[in-house]
């Protein structure tokens, strides 16, 4: 796909309009109010996207561990009741790599990773991350699947069901149930890619460029599966990065 040459404008005229071109059904909900702290450094390369909701117990320990690698951290809060907002927001403080996305209600995991999208084309960031905030994925899997991106130009996932991929601390059912989900779902929608609802993944510039955000409909879990579509559509087979996926922390993630 054609690489973008410039930047996509402000980040807040970017949430405005993408507000006003949702369906008519949806319009109420994106035009929720939204905050955004102010950032204070330079954009890094690679932005990491950290959706949450009631995760105070986890937050500083993934951050820390994304600071470390010295990613960019965009956290998108949709009004914890749990405090989780207030921590976003110290961490911010004294971390000018670290922003926070305020949301004033539950708006979904796909919102939260299409504003936050918005707001890193608009900063020029290159590499996109989406990662769970409740320790799920490990920032020493980052390497990885940003050297994965960087590699086919596109999108990289990180596959459970690949080759040197597993999950920790799942039982028997949930994983079951996981890999009979992306079986039907792979066979209902001919999609190569082994493991289409996976969190933990890195676009590209270029890519995320391409794709129009506001023809994207699920707002939920199945944004996973609908960003996986175009891509497939124009391109190879996403590059699948095969990471070790830990069960959940102390928190949970509710988008």
């Amino acid at each position: 796909m054609a690489q973008l040459g410039a930047d996509q404008g402000q980040p807040g005229a970017e949430l405005s309009r993408h507000a006003e071109a949702r369906p008519a059904g949806q319009a109420a909900g994106m035009s929720a109010e939204r905050r955004l702290t102010e950032r204070q450094s330079q954009p890094t390369e690679v932005l990491v996207v950290l959706p949450t909701f009631n995760e105070k117990d986890n937050l500083e320990r993934v951050v820390a561990g994304v600071r470390h690698l010295g990613h960019d951290v965009l956290i998108v809060d949709d009004a914890s009741p749990d405090g989780t907002g207030d921590l976003a927001d110290r961490i911010a403080a004294s971390d000018s790599g670290v922003r926070v996305l305020h949301r004033e209600r539950k708006l979904g995991i796909g919102s939260a990773y299409e504003d936050a999208f918005r707001i890193g084309l608009a900063d020029g960031s290159a590499l996109f991350v989406e990662m769970d905030a409740d320790g799920s994925h490990r920032a020493q899997d980052l390497g990885g699947i940003v050297n994965a991106a960087r590699g086919c130009g596109g999108l990289a996932i990180g596959s459970r069901y690949v080759r040197g991929g597993r999950i920790v601390g799942w039982p028997a059912h949930r994983l079951l149930l996981s890999s009979g989900a992306n079986i039907y779902t792979r066979s209902l929608l001919g999609l190569r890619v082994r493991d289409c609802t996976s969190g933990f993944r890195c676009y590209t510039r270029a890519l995320l460029s391409a794709i129009k955000l506001d023809d994207v409909v699920s707002q939920g879990y199945s944004f996973q599966i609908e960003m996986v579509q175009p891509v497939e559509d124009a391109e190879p087979t996403p590059n699948p990065s095969p990471p070790r996926g830990e069960g959940k922390g102390e928190g949970r993630t509710k988008k």
